[in-house]
């Protein structure tokens, strides 16, 4: 398991900064900023529709929009562990019935790759950059950021820890997958929240989280909810965290930030294998354990 810890803004000292990972599902949290730079920006309003259907950018990045997920897809799963080429993005979304909604906007809840998918294309269209310059221009450098990057091919991830598998094609990831050292993952966040990116309302806009239930089995989640691209809600020790969790084969990836007090602290953690609460659960008492001096 290798870790990250930023502290007070400072990035603190650790065993393997820069170790290359991918950020998996973490890379929905930069998409979402991205987006919301646009809504700074006046270039989309937040419940603004998109063209892909009857839902609300808001309602995307919530996973709120009646949205199916292709992760539902068991053939989709049998091809990647068979190492297949990815499916062209057509072939996914008519395989999904994309189109068809599994409820009506607003009205429930289903996590979606897919939602992602149109994030991506919306960010796209509205700067008419590729997605990497996108990124790179309204998040990685104003952050201060210079080495994170969007893998699209196996050669992508060569030099890439993936924990228990050898080999993986991101082009299975059809929202984009990020890839970069830890330490920039626990940076990213850090800023983010700390409001290096957004004016404090749409910060606050984006930590606006729908409740999800109650605790989750094995998990650290007291009241697990969903924000703006963020996992956000209160955990076993009392902090309230916003981050997200991802997973992929091989690997998992947490990344979480809080503040207690006058203090603030983010970190990302990554471990071989599939275990998400253990890995957050990591992440829970690195973030405590950085926090307790503001606590007394």
């Amino acid at each position: 398991m290798h870790y990250c810890r930023v502290v007070n803004g400072c990035l603190q000292p650790c065993e393997q900064p820069d170790v290359q990972v991918p950020w998996w599902s973490f890379t929905k949290t930069v998409l979402a900023a991205a987006a919301l730079t646009l809504v700074r920006d006046g270039l989309i309003g937040l419940d603004d529709h998109l063209p892909e259907g009857p839902f609300t950018l808001r309602q995307v990045l919530r996973h709120e929009a009646g949205l199916a997920d292709y992760g539902q897809l068991a053939d989709y799963h049998a091809a990647v562990e068979r190492q297949d080429a990815p499916w062209p993005v057509e072939d996914m979304l008519q395989r999904l019935e994309a189109t068809r909604l599994r409820y009506a906007p607003g009205t429930g809840w289903g996590y979606s790759n897919v939602g992602y998918l149109y994030v991506a294309r919306l960010i796209e269209r509205s700067t008419g950059l590729v997605l990497q310059e996108a990124l790179a221009q309204r998040v990685f450098l104003p952050l201060g950021l210079y080495r994170v990057r969007l893998a699209s091919t196996p050669a992508d991830m060569q030099a890439v820890e993936l924990g228990n598998v050898a080999v993986y094609d991101p082009g299975w990831v059809y929202h984009g997958l990020l890839v970069g050292p830890l330490g920039e993952a626990a940076l990213l966040l850090d800023r983010l929240l700390t409001g290096a990116l957004l004016p404090a309302a749409l910060l606050q806009q984006m930590q606006d989280a729908k409740v999800l239930g109650g605790p989750i089995p094995g998990r650290p989640w007291s009241a697990p909810g969903y924000a703006l691209g963020l996992m956000h809600g209160p955990v076993d020790d009392g902090l309230l965290l916003s981050g997200h969790t991802g997973g992929g084969p091989g690997s998992v990836i947490a990344v979480y930030g809080c503040a207690r007090g006058q203090g603030s602290a983010s970190c990302a953690v990554f471990a071989a294998g599939a275990e998400q609460g253990a890995v957050e659960a990591e992440a829970v008492r690195l973030l405590a354990d950085a926090l307790a001096p503001a606590a007394r």
